[in-house]
């Protein structure tokens, strides 16, 4: 298994990556496994390894916002509630990001993989 690439690791264990200058754990899916461990550069590395060439502001807009609202309530924003911080629809936010909200923003905003939230 190649750690370092930007290939989906499903089905795989977690994994440890260089990034920002520091080693991040991952889940096998590539979620970070810490939430604190996310930086705007760890954003950027791996939304291009994930097909997402141009960031704009407002994908950082978006992954500010997810994160803001998991570190004050503890769980990601509903759909709803994500349309209503952003001010656009679930499906024009679904566009933003390769593998779309839940998989997508989320990864990317460094929250919680899906499947190991309560």
């Amino acid at each position: 298994m190649d750690a370092h690439s930007g290939d989906h690791q499903a089905d795989h264990g977690p994994y440890v990556r260089v990034m920002d200058g520091r080693k991040i754990l991952f889940d096998g899916e590539g979620f970070l496994n810490d939430f604190d461990d996310w930086s705007e550069a760890v954003f950027e590395t791996l939304a291009r390894e994930r097909g997402l060439t141009q960031i704009t502001d407002q994908h950082l807009r978006v992954v500010r916002f997810m994160r803001e609202y998991y570190a004050y309530h503890g769980r990601a924003p509903l759909n709803r509630q994500l349309k209503e911080g952003i001010g656009l629809s679930v499906m024009a936010l679904e566009k933003f990001f390769p593998d779309g909200l839940k998989h997508g923003a989320r990864r990317l905003s460094g929250l919680p993989n899906p499947k190991t939230c309560n």
